[in-house]
């Protein structure tokens, strides 16, 4: 049986090693993290410590060279460790969802058809009320017949943003969330990404370079070099600050 108090996941012992001999780069070494079920977590740490690498990892769209992750959600735990790719494109449909940095976006689909894609494709349904209320607090009410090359930069951001949300997954990753948008706007999404814990108990994992953001999180999880250098609990931004810069000395 899961449970608020399992972990939403786990990751044992990852190593991943890019290049070789003297150009080898290793960006996860022996890293072992539990992240709790309906939290908001962020990660931090300086350019190179292995943020989004691990975030990757995590959500099965990269593996590491050893090591396993193992995700709980209402289906049961899944070591993603092993699953082949259909297997592994199975369980982002049905559990996980990705804000990536990069948006990611289908270029002949229009903003709503980006938005729903990930729901149709894993058959399930989306609640009308909050799919309404995400479009709305996202501003994109009238820029839903929209395709990509007729959006700003930032309105692409909270496409994607919307698309990891609306279908309700237990778990979302968000790589640089707000990092291309106005402070407005990116208060709106670490909003919604609250209010996805809060009131929906998912579990939401953050990749942020923003003390301002990463304050929002339930706690912070500092990287360096490859290897987990602290955990603080509803630190303050100007906290995370200074523990960012011991990180990276």
């Amino acid at each position: 049986m899961i449970t608020t108090l399992t972990p939403a996941l786990r990751a044992r012992a990852l190593n991943k090693t890019y290049g070789t001999d003297d150009a080898a780069v290793h960006p996860l070494r022996d890293l072992s993290i539990e992240f709790p079920a309906a939290k908001f977590t962020a990660v931090m740490g300086p350019s190179g410590s292995g943020k989004s690498t691990l975030l990757h990892v995590l959500a099965g769209l990269d593996t590491a060279d050893d090591g396993e992750v193992i995700l709980s959600s209402a289906r049961g735990e899944t070591t993603l460790t092993g699953l082949s790719e259909k297997q592994l494109t199975r369980v982002r449909r049905e559990s996980i969802g990705f804000i990536f940095q990069a948006y990611n976006l289908v270029p002949a689909m229009t903003a709503e058809e980006n938005i729903l894609l990930p729901a149709n494709l894993g058959g399930a349904s989306v609640d009308q009320e909050f799919y309404d209320q995400v479009i709305e607090r996202l501003g994109l009410t009238d820029r839903l017949a929209h395709r990509p090359f007729e959006l700003s930069g930032g309105q692409q951001q909270r496409v994607a943003v919307a698309r990891a949300l609306v279908a309700r997954p237990a778990v979302i990753f968000a790589d640089e969330p707000t990092g291309n948008l106005d402070q407005t706007t990116g208060a709106e999404v670490l909003g919604l990404l609250r209010t996805a814990v809060d009131e929906f108990g998912q579990t939401v994992i953050m990749v942020t370079h923003d003390a301002n953001a990463a304050a929002q999180a339930d706690r912070t999880v500092l990287l360096a070099d490859g290897r987990v250098a602290g955990t603080l609990e509803k630190p303050s931004a100007e906290q995370l600050a200074a523990a960012l810069i011991e990180a990276g000395r």
